[in-house]
């Protein structure tokens, strides 16, 4: 029987989600994904994509879930976790790779904002982490949880803030659930390029890259597949850097 992971945010195509899902179908997961439609209405891809991705996921053998959630809301991620078990079954992965990221500084940040932030980033990744683990019965060292994250400070202010206080919450899970057997582990996968930059700040975040490019969804999703897999069971509690080295002098 094929293992059942959930990945969040993998509604837009091309994003860093949308390419876990397809590498993981393609490793032998079962794969269950958040979207959330209120969102994906304001954007240029629409709603409906989900129905596509889950296409693709079943064409590579898996079976396929889309899950409607806004992690937003106390209550979404225990609900979320509870259908991807009654749909696949036990769930033994949770990669959460969801944002809420609208740029701001110190000054001009609005409090609504903030809590936006840190409601989705940072409360919404707990509550998904909290009640995967509270369903977890897979066996001793199978369990695991991948968070991406990022380094962004000045200018991004609360979209940074959010994701520091996620590196803190996944590396207290990989001490505090490791008697159930789950390994937590945090993802900074630097700049992707995913569409939404335009050319001149792809070319300059390449120029501050060591290896000269930026990094790819698929990038993300080669560093996932080792960490969900047996040989990457000795790995938690950990902050990886997969970002062909962004910001190392050049």
């Amino acid at each position: 029987m094929r293992p059942v992971v959930f990945v969040t945010g993998a509604s837009r195509p091309g994003s860093i989600g949308d390419g876990i899902c397809r590498r993981l179908a393609a490793d032998g997961w079962d794969v269950a994904f958040g979207f959330w439609d209120d969102y994906d209405a304001g954007m240029p891809w629409g709603t409906g994509v989900h129905d596509e991705l889950a296409d693709d996921l079943r064409a590579l053998g898996a079976r396929a879930l889309p899950v409607a959630v806004d992690v937003a809301h106390p209550q979404a991620p225990a609900e979320a976790i509870a259908r991807v078990h009654a749909g696949l079954g036990p769930v033994r992965a949770l990669v959460a790779s969801h944002a809420h990221s609208v740029d701001s500084g110190i000054l001009d940040t609005s409090v609504e904002a903030f809590d936006r932030h840190f409601a989705v980033n940072t409360r919404g990744t707990w509550l998904l982490i909290k009640a995967f683990a509270e369903r977890f019965d897979g066996p001793r060292g199978s369990g695991r949880i991948v968070a991406l994250t990022s380094d962004h400070t000045a200018h991004n202010m609360p979209y940074g803030a959010s994701k520091g206080a996620l590196d803190r919450i996944v590396i207290a899970a990989a001490v505090e659930l490791a008697a159930l057997g789950i390994t937590a582990n945090v993802l900074n996968p630097g700049p992707i390029d995913t569409g939404w930059m335009t050319p001149e700040l792809a070319d300059a975040l390449a120029a501050e890259t060591a290896l000269g490019r930026l990094g790819r969804p698929e990038d993300t999703a080669d560093l996932v597949s080792f960490l969900l897999s047996d040989r990457g069971g000795w790995i938690n509690g950990q902050l990886l850097h997969s970002n062909g080295g962004f910001h190392l002098p050049v």
